[in-house]
């Protein structure tokens, strides 16, 4: 099974590499938008997935980590990356450092709604304040660069560097949740009480968890501003928090390739249903198809779209054992 799932994700990043070799420009740039979502979806995983903290307000992260890559860019001049990535995603953990540090006090639905509250203030601090251009939203100036090795204003260039920060992403949480703290963070999510009986302080993990989260959220909204070269209060509301949960419940929770896959799924399923040439004039009303299409997949699939294959093989065993015992019961009769 293990083997089964490396190649699976070997295989998706290989394709992914090899994307704009098949695809036009507009493939080319929605598949770097879903890949930043994809980041997105990984830092809430990491939360709900793998620690069982609930978070309503990851769009802040992701929010401020836009926002300040385009109030940190010169007026004058493309900025440098090194400087500009690390200081974004710093700006990310270190609101989530004050968040986490507070709303991590208390359980279950407060802990939902202390988050959202706080992804709320984030939110006003844009949307009412000249800081970040009020609800008309601020543009970006000019894109980062690495000297003349790196332009992220080329948009093979950004899908190239974009990859290269999903398959980083991955790679590190995947070190991390087989580390000791990873599996301290699974314990967490199984039975914290038993964990503290053991000796553990749990906050400091959640906590860290937390931080990280941010970080990797606030990465996504490097990128997310760097692609759209603007950015605006909606980045920051409750809706897009809403959004990002729905792709990893959709992928399935408690594995990062569900992450991977409930991003992709989606994205694509907005697409499809917002397409003129497939629904006519019923593209207008896309979320309805969209929501429709969420709930059968939480009906009929329990453990999301990463379940399938073994959903499937049960039901083919369950099939084959069936036809084996009438076949005995026929023989024993006969």
């Amino acid at each position: 099974m293990k083997t089964s799932k490396f190649f699976f994700v070997a295989a998706s990043f290989v394709l992914l590499a090899l994307w704009p070799l098949m695809a036009g420009q507009y493939g080319v740039d929605l598949v770097s938008k879903i890949m930043v979502f994809a980041i997105f979806a990984l830092s809430l995983e990491l939360l709900v997935g793998s620690t069982g903290l609930v978070c309503f307000g990851q769009a802040a992260f992701f929010g401020i980590g836009a926002y300040a890559t385009v109030l940190l860019t010169p007026q004058d001049g493309a900025p440098s990356l090194l400087w500009l990535l690390p200081a974004c995603v710093l700006a990310a953990a270190f609101y989530a450092l004050l968040v986490g540090a507070l709303s991590l006090r208390t359980k279950g639905v407060y802990f939902i709604m202390v988050t959202l509250a706080f992804a709320q203030m984030a939110y006003y601090v844009v949307h009412d304040t000249p800081l970040g251009g009020g609800t008309d939203g601020i543009y970006l100036m000019s894109k980062p660069v690495l000297g003349t090795l790196l332009d992220l204003d080329k948009p093979q260039v950004f899908y190239g560097f974009t990859l290269a920060c999903l398959l980083g992403v991955f790679g590190f949480l995947t070190l991390l949740l087989r580390s000791r703290f990873g599996r301290a963070l699974a314990g967490i999510r199984v039975n914290e009480q038993r964990m503290r009986a053991t000796g553990f302080s749990t906050y400091p993990y959640k906590l860290a968890a937390f931080v990280i989260s941010g970080g990797i959220a606030g990465l996504a909204g490097f990128l997310f501003a760097v692609k759209d070269g603007f950015v605006n209060p909606e980045l920051i509301s409750w809706h897009l928090s809403g959004e990002v949960l729905i792709m990893i419940i959709l992928g399935g929770l408690g594995h990062l390739r569900g992450a991977l896959i409930g991003a992709f799924a989606f994205a694509l399923l907005q697409e499809f249903f917002k397409s003129e040439a497939i629904f006519g004039e019923f593209a207008k009303h896309w979320h309805l198809g969209l929501g429709l299409s969420i709930i059968a997949c939480v009906a009929l699939l329990p453990r999301g779209l990463v379940g399938v294959p073994e959903q499937v093989a049960t039901r083919l065993r369950g099939r084959s054992g069936k036809v084996h015992d009438d076949a005995v019961v026929e023989v024993s009769h006969g």
